[in-house]
């Protein structure tokens, strides 16, 4: 373990040495440890267990947090085995120590107790990492996740229990800015447990969801996987067996694969966004008629391969980053510019009529017709779809033999499929009233 942070009990010889640093026991070994880490926010729950040995009457506890990222405002000590005759008096800042507090135990019992030390740190993260093989006509995909979990919290955590949970969780302070505001204003007055636990930076519903997030899932474990539960809006991820988790230490956990998913190789034109680029995605949605739908997508990063035609190669078509994905949500996934698919639009007429007039003879309204030709190209050996958005403003309005969907009241889509090597042109019409010439 990280020996930066240590626990140790003084017992009290005498009531004139009531605030003296006596007696320091080395901190015994961890008996157990379990960690439950968010990927919405920067914050982790720990909780440990440790034997420690207690004399009969009154001891004193200490805990220091230096070179860590611990929420000193969060920790709590209970004995667990045996939970009678150990009673917590107090907790304080020890006058001139930085970094460390002492909790003050009545004791009845005179040897070694079970404890349980709980308290929420920030520097443990964890995220998603995807892949996605798709078929040689990009319709259908295998998709598989993995979690990486990361330690820079400045403390090693030995064999420990890891929980993940999916899910927003909104904290009135950062954890970290907690943390470091532990090491000043030590010549204050000493603050009582009732003002700890006046101190914390978690809302009522986020404290609750991490106590039923620790007592969930202990037979989850014993499978060698990544189990899911759901819980409330959350999602608990137990992974499989036990890891040690030193400081600067990541690693990555085999989470799901879903073998068959329906998918749509989907391109999207849009002249003020992205020029003349046409930008493609992958669609899918999260459900279980798409074979997936069982649990939440986590926020990550996706890395697409393609298995080729006749040549069977296996291609990488490129990474996106991934936000969260509800059961039920339809999502596309950007894969950046794409060459083997243009989009062309061309103004082949254009005039403009009925022009108005102010009192100082300037035009305040006008109507314009514009014939427009759009040309598309699919130079890819699969079949793909092309959402096409064109901008229009004024009063307008569109006559064209391509159905199309009003987006909204100044955008419309054309919604284009292209088999493999094919060429489609389209035209339309529009018209537009502008300024006075407006009837809406």
């Amino acid at each position: 373990m990280n020996w930066r942070w240590i626990i140790g009990w003084v017992c009290l010889l005498t009531v004139t040495t009531a605030h003296a640093r006596v007696n320091v026991v080395t901190l015994p070994e961890r008996n157990s440890v379990q960690l439950t880490i968010y990927n919405s926010v920067d914050l982790t729950l720990v909780k440990e267990t440790r034997r420690l040995t207690f004399r009969k009457g009154l001891n004193r506890l200490e805990f220091s947090w230096a070179n860590t990222l611990i929420d000193p405002s969060s920790l709590e000590l209970k004995a667990l085995n045996p939970a009678d005759g150990i009673e917590i008096l107090d907790v304080s800042f020890p006058p001139r120590i930085p970094n460390t507090l002492e909790w003050r135990i009545q004791s009845e019992i005179a040897g070694e107790v079970l404890c349980e030390i709980r308290y929420f740190t920030s520097g443990i993260s964890w995220s998603a990492d995807y892949v996605t093989e798709a078929n040689a006509t990009e319709q259908r995909m295998k998709l598989s996740g993995a979690v990486r979990v990361s330690n820079h919290s400045g403390e090693d955590y030995e064999n420990a229990e890891v929980r993940l949970v999916v899910g927003v969780i909104r904290l009135v302070e950062d954890i970290a800015a907690l943390a470091r505001a532990g090491e000043i204003n030590h010549n204050s007055p000493t603050p009582t447990t009732a003002m700890f636990k006046n101190q914390r930076a978690l809302g009522a519903k986020a404290a609750m969801a991490f106590d039923s997030a620790v007592a969930m899932g202990e037979e989850a474990l014993k499978e060698k996987r990544v189990v899911k539960e759901a819980f409330s809006e959350y999602f608990l991820f137990s992974v499989e067996g036990r890891d040690t988790i030193p400081n600067g230490w990541s690693k990555r956990m085999p989470s799901f694969a879903a073998p068959d998913v329906a998918v749509t190789s989907l391109y999207k034109y849009e002249r003020e966004l992205t020029g003349d680029l046409v930008t493609r995605f992958y669609r899918f949605t999260n459900s279980v008629a798409a074979n997936l739908g069982k649990e939440p997508l986590p926020d990550g990063v996706l890395y697409a391969f393609r298995f080729g035609n006749a040549e069977g190669l296996y291609r990488f078509v490129g990474q996106t980053a991934v936000k969260y994905i509800p059961v039920g949500e339809m999502v596309e996934l950007n894969l950046g510019a794409d060459p083997e698919v243009f989009v062309r639009p061309a103004l082949t007429n254009w005039e403009k009529t009925n022009l108005a007039f102010d009192n100082s003879g300037n035009v305040s309204g006008s109507t314009t017709k514009e014939t427009w030709q759009i040309e598309l190209q699919n130079s890819r050996d699969v079949p793909v779809l092309v959402d096409i958005r064109r901008n229009f403003s004024g009063d307008w309005a569109v006559q064209t033999d391509r159905a199309y969907e009003k987006v909204d009241a100044n955008k419309v889509k054309f919604m284009v499929p292209l088999k493999p090597r094919e060429k489609v042109v389209f035209t339309y019409q529009l018209t537009a009233r502008l300024g006075t010439n407006k009837t809406r």
